[in-house]
């Protein structure tokens, strides 16, 4: 029994971090993509790493300066939206790798994995929202 509950435990805690990466897909899809260009170009391991990182960094400091010195509410929802897509992509792709062993391929999987990626979306929406909105209102 006590194996049961820790299987159904450690199953809802990797489901919350898989959630909270999936949230911030876009920093971790610019950070790989600055580390293979820069390791392909011929630096080495070390440096291509602290590229990415730095890429990464970029990119979420980017979507943050335009929420934060935006005053044009389609350009910051252009930004989050930006932030949004990717989060949602991981957000299907999350869903449907847990369900598709347990639901046969048809409309109520891929109901399920868009309502999974348009909670991420939201999620991810709502947390680089409020990072934004630091900058602004002190």
């Amino acid at each position: 029994m006590s194996l049961v509950l820790l299987a159904i435990s450690l199953s809802v805690a990797l489901g919350v971090l898989a959630f909270r990466f999936a949230v911030f897909a876009l920093p971790v899809m610019a950070g790989i993509a600055t580390f293979l260009h820069v390791h392909e170009g011929g630096a080495g391991f070390g440096l291509s790493f602290l590229a990415g990182l730095a890429g990464a960094a970029a990119s979420v400091a980017l979507v943050i300066a335009i929420l934060g010195f935006a005053r044009n509410p389609f350009l910051r929802l252009g930004a989050l939206g930006l932030f949004a897509v990717p989060a949602a992509a991981a957000g299907y792709a999350l869903a449907h790798g847990v369900a598709k062993h347990a639901l046969e391929p048809g409309i109520l999987l891929t109901l399920l994995c868009s309502g999974c990626s348009a909670v991420v979306a939201v999620a991810a929406m709502i947390n680089l929202n409020a990072l934004g909105q630091g900058l602004l209102y002190p």
